[in-house]
């Protein structure tokens, strides 16, 4: 099965896939932090994805729905890991993709994703965060944004630039908000970025031939 996009096929971002904590419960400040994140920006006609998960995965539906949104989950069904979080029945899914393994959960996570948010997390969300990291630098002009979501993330990334050998070009790929609305500014940034690298792509091409 295809996955579902956005009609606006002018976009260079249509579809967003969110990360986070599976363990927060619906009284956690996280929850609905995720829950109005994703709300606001299905109903800025963006798709939602997320691992079809308890906590933060299940709020992103819940948020996306609200707004009349289309929401895509990405799952597997393990059979021996004892504290991986699987499937939650309640995660109201208008499609649902089954992988074989973690990774690749992951893979199709980020594959799916035009752009990626990033809530706060356990080890499971670092690295999905660190493998999405990782690919926007491999692939710089051409990769997929990241949005951080909350102020805490501008500590992390400083302890990451005092301790490890963080280029400056990697510094570009994604952006640190603390509301949907910035959230969504940040998008159109990006948006605006995106399509400025390819119409120059596309002249360096046509001058080279």
């Amino acid at each position: 099965m295809q996955p579902i996009n956005n009609t606006n096929n002018s976009k260079k971002i249509r579809q967003i896939s969110y990360f986070g904590f599976a363990s927060a419960d619906e009284d956690d400040p996280l929850y609905q932090e995720a829950f109005e994140c994703a709300k606001y920006l299905a109903g800025k006609g963006f798709v939602s994805i997320n691992g079809g998960g308890p906590g933060t995965m299940r709020a992103v539906s819940e948020g996306a729905k609200a707004a009349g949104g289309t929401v895509i989950g990405v799952t597997f069904y393990p059979k021996d890991m004892a504290t991986f979080e699987g499937r939650d029945p309640k995660n109201p899914l208008d499609q649902e993709i089954i992988t074989k393994n973690y990774l690749e959960r992951t893979l199709k996570l980020l594959e799916l994703g035009d752009i990626y948010v990033i809530f706060r997390g356990g080890t499971g969300t670092i690295s999905e965060f660190g493998m999405a990291w990782g690919l926007a630098k491999l692939y710089i002009g051409h990769h997929k944004p990241l949005i951080l979501y909350g102020e805490f993330w501008n500590e992390i990334i400083k302890t990451f630039r005092d301790n490890m050998r963080i280029g400056l070009d990697a510094l570009e790929v994604y952006k640190v908000v603390n509301s949907p609305e910035e959230a969504y500014r940040a998008i159109e940034t990006f948006e605006e970025l995106l399509k400025t690298k390819e119409h120059a792509h596309k002249e360096e091409r046509a001058f080279q031939l």
